[in-house]
């Protein structure tokens, strides 16, 4: 064998430790590309809270952990400012704080001062952008724009317009600089509002839905502000904003921060042309999005949905004491107890839960319809008793379990009227197309049982009702009670037209809870399998199609 001299045995070492020094390189940035770059010269920090609905204090959140639903103490408004403010100074002047919408419904303190009580204290917690959700419109449009004008910030909304003149209500975009890095945000609610809520809510609202146009203008905006990074802040719900994030319309956007379905995104949903995020609900979450610059130029990121711990993020004074000012005029009414329960109490599942189960139970017992009905929505922290002990039900729980406290409807309709109905709610709930849902929770209901199957085509998802034990007959009257959406026309309940011998009662839902609280405290509401269906199983949190998102 014919030795190598010793300056070429130097050279091929030397090669050799340059390319296996370039191959680890590759192999490093094939890793951490969408981490945090070597020569990353600029880091930017965008903070996203969604759907607080007027939760100002720390409360039992709901987490799905080991196959097992369990409960922990989350959120607050003075805690969420403690984490504002640690993530400023662990960035300064390079982060953003933006909310999602949903800001001023939802508590009893919202209600009851129809939405006053929030924007000094918004105002102190220092957000750079927010946009309107569905529910801002709850108080009617003159006091939702008097509230969220009075935030002191960018209120966005591309989509909402007065309805006589066609002028937007707010600006569709805000642009921030940082560093010489441009970044967009353009704000987008759901267009479906005036039917999502009751439609006397959005008076004089009109809005525009996802369409060419917005695709002219998000493309106009990236190049007319010469942008780096385009955000959209949008209020459509997770279905519809992956379904988003794969159309072209979305083609200039970087990423969609979600909001609007509660969802709990953890590692965000990379669409075909940008990534889905969205940070739960109720305060509870914070989204941390970190983007990472080199000379100017987006090359990773890095995302965190960090929970809103008052262990970790103890609650800042001075924002406490503004919260507990804000609350004084209502506090001595709404924690007034008004019953007790045994079990815990709770929403989030898909299908049934032990709330609606204990709301729809008082209204058949207040009004001796054969079929009460629930509207299906995610609202309400738990209400968890402890220490083997009933835990108090107060009227503060009650405006968290009913955020709108409308008269109750009763009336009569058909066993077919009934199927046709709940077949077009299941459609609303479980559409495989994401663009035809329209929630994503089905209604809940007393007196009824219905067997199903989600994954069936639209009016063909139901196996069997029965009604108070007895299959449903399709040509036979039942008895129904709902509330009242006003703006409805009155043959409406709960969105299924033309019922029977409709009656406003002289009294409320909340009227109905607290009476029947007071006369059957504790209670012990739980599941039932008042609905079920065997592909969702019993604890089924989110169905979002195409994705493998999982609610935790």
């Amino acid at each position: 064998m014919k030795l190598l001299n010793k300056n070429k045995l130097s050279a091929i070492i030397l090669v050799a430790f340059a390319v296996f020094a370039v191959s680890c390189k590759a192999e490093k940035s094939k890793t951490t590309k969408s981490a945090h770059p070597a020569k990353d010269t600029l880091k930017i920090s965008v903070l996203q809270t969604a759907d607080i609905h007027g939760q100002l204090d720390t409360h039992p959140e709901l987490f799905w952990e080991n196959e097992q639903i369990v409960f922990k103490n989350r959120g607050g408004l003075a805690n969420i400012k403690t984490l504002f403010e640690q993530e400023r100074q662990k960035n300064p002047n390079q982060t953003l704080v933006v909310d999602g919408g949903d800001l001023i419904q939802g508590s009893g303190y919202t209600a009851l001062s129809n939405g006053d009580v929030m924007p000094q204290l918004i105002k102190e917690m220092g957000y750079d952008v927010i946009i309107p959700g569905n529910w801002e419109v709850v108080y009617g449009k003159q006091i939702m724009l008097e509230v969220m004008n009075a935030y002191d910030t960018d209120v966005i909304a591309q989509n909402m317009y007065h309805d006589n003149s066609k002028q937007p209500l707010f600006p569709a975009y805000s642009v921030k600089e940082i560093k010489g890095v441009r970044i967009g945000f353009m704000g987008i609610n759901d267009p479906d509002v005036p039917v999502r809520q009751n439609p006397i809510f959005s008076e004089g609202i009109a809005f525009s839905g996802l369409s060419k146009e917005l695709k002219s203008q998000i493309d106009e905006l990236k190049q007319k502000e010469k942008l780096d990074v385009l955000f959209l802040v949008t209020h459509i719900g997770i279905f519809k904003q992956v379904e988003l994030a794969n159309n072209p319309i979305a083609e200039n956007v970087d990423y969609i921060l979600g909001n609007d379905t509660h969802e709990r995104v953890r590692k965000p949903i990379q669409g075909k042309y940008a990534k889905v995020t969205e940070p739960g609900a109720f305060g509870s979450f914070v989204g941390k999005l970190t983007l990472h610059f080199v000379d100017g130029k987006l090359v990773g990121d890095e995302y965190e949905l960090i929970e809103v711990d008052p262990e970790v993020f103890p609650a800042d004074k001075e924002m406490q004491q503004l919260v507990e000012k804000a609350k004084a005029p209502y506090k001595e009414h709404l924690e007034t107890v008004v019953g007790y329960t045994k079990t815990p109490i709770y929403r989030y599942l898909t299908v049934e839960n032990p709330m609606d189960n204990m709301i729809t139970d008082a209204a058949r017992w207040k009004t001796g319809a054969d079929i009460s009905i629930s509207n299906g929505f995610r609202f309400g922290n738990p209400i968890v008793p402890e220490n083997g002990q009933p835990a108090p039900i107060t009227r503060a729980n009650l405006w968290n379990l009913l955020p709108v406290n409308e008269k109750v409807k009763t009336g009569r309709a058909t066993g077919k009227q009934i199927k046709n109905w709940l077949e077009k709610e299941m459609h609303n709930a479980f559409a495989q197309n994401p663009t035809e849902r329209f929630g994503g929770w089905l209604v809940r209901f007393s007196g009824m049982k219905v067997d199903f199957d989600s994954q069936n085509e639209k009016g063909k998802r139901i196996k069997s009702i029965t009604v108070n034990g007895e299959p449903i007959i399709d040509d036979k009257y039942y008895t129904l009670s709902a509330c009242v959406r006003p703006g409805d026309p009155i043959d409406n309940l709960c969105r299924m037209p033309n019922v029977k011998d409709v009656e406003v009662k002289d009294y409320t839902i909340h009227d109905v809870v607290e009476e029947y609280l007071r006369k059957n405290s504790p209670v012990s509401p739980t599941l039932e399998g008042r609905a079920y269906c065997e592909y969702l199983g019993v604890n089924s949190f989110s169905t979002v199609p195409k994705t493998d998102y999982q609610f935790k």
